[in-house]
């Protein structure tokens, strides 16, 4: 906290006492309404529960902290990015909401092709980790920062490098999906794959390593190791909402059990809030139509296809799917 906001707390607390106490009390209510809100989904919901809870605590950083993370899942990056100044100018110590700061300036120098807001996101992003160096998605973020930026902006490999060594003496499986994610980016995917093997070897306790895993597979292709990882991903977090979308595309990819594929997926899609960390109901509706394919419903499949682009307009399998779908109707005179 900055020394003009330190002095205002402390006349704060020797005149009323009282009422930063009954501030932070009546922020509480709201604020679990508004979270229970953004884990269903409803991000205009808990903006609003939130809004109103800011009239009431208006020093409070959690309630613009998280109102910046639902502007964040609308893509609204200005308004993200208010929030998540005000959040930090509020708590400046801390890591994550630094974190999340860094987040809403990349949404919006990516928007923008801004190389200022690029500047400012890896500032953000080297300032949470400078509060905290434990903070392991803070360092996540920025190697993955110092990979993808050009050199103009700040991108260094052997900065991100540096970085994926910090990862890894605090917590082994973390540091291999760093570096696996380095050299996934540098193409050498041999040594991605056999980081990812290190990382199963040591059976992690959580499920988001799996997830990440069996994402490098379904993307080399290798559907074999893409059930198996999956297969232990529900050993491990048997009732995580992502598990019915990797069970179904497990299923589609192996060809498979067609009829529990679409019902994984269709739960998938009807229970699962569209969330950025979260897979997409977009590739979800993509995976329905492959899997229509597969059973000779063309039409289901350019439904699904229709569907997965009105959610994302630029999602290319979609778009190439159905104009091959398409194509094939017309010369054969119907309209699928």
């Amino acid at each position: 906290m900055n020394l003009k906001a330190a002095l205002f707390w402390s006349c704060v607390l020797v005149a009323a006492p009282w009422k930063s106490v009954k501030s932070v009390e009546s922020a509480s209510e709201p604020l679990a309404m508004a979270l229970d809100q953004f884990e269903r989904g409803d991000y205009q919901a808990a903006i609003g529960t939130l809004s109103l809870a800011i009239t009431e605590s208006p020093q409070d950083a959690r309630l613009y902290q998280w109102r910046s993370r639902c502007y964040l899942e609308q893509k609204d990056y200005a308004l993200a990015i208010s929030d998540g100044e005000r959040a930090v100018s509020e708590r400046p110590a801390n890591s994550e909401y630094r974190r999340w700061l860094g987040r809403a300036y990349g949404g919006a120098a990516e928007l923008a092709r801004s190389f200022s807001l690029a500047g400012k996101v890896r500032r953000t992003f080297e300032e949470a980790v400078r509060l905290d160096p434990s903070n392991l998605a803070a360092r996540r973020d920025l190697a993955e920062f110092y990979l993808e930026a050009p050199w103009i902006v700040g991108g260094s490999s052997r900065k991100a490098l540096a970085q994926i060594e910090a990862i890894a003496e605090i917590d082994a499986v973390a540091g291999y999906l760093a570096r696996a994610a380095y050299s996934r980016h540098e193409k050498r995917l041999d040594e991605a794959e056999a980081d990812y093997e290190r990382v199963l070897a040591l059976r992690p306790g959580q499920i988001d390593p799996y997830l990440e895993v069996a994402d490098f597979y379904e993307d080399r292709g290798d559907t074999d190791k893409f059930a198996g990882v999956i297969e232990q991903a529900a050993r491990v977090a048997p009732s995580d909402r992502r598990l019915p979308y990797y069970q179904g595309v497990a299923l589609v990819l192996t060809n498979r059990n067609l009829a529990d594929a679409q019902g994984f997926l269709r739960t998938y899609v009807a229970t699962a809030p569209r969330r950025s960390d979260l897979p997409s109901h977009a590739a979800a509706h993509v995976w329905l139509g492959r899997l229509n394919q597969r059973l000779g419903n063309m039409k289901a499949a350019a439904d699904e296809y229709r569907a997965a682009l009105v959610l994302d307009p630029n999602r290319k399998p979609a778009r190439e799917a159905l104009r091959s779908i398409e194509a094939a109707g017309r010369q054969s005179g119907s309209r699928p």
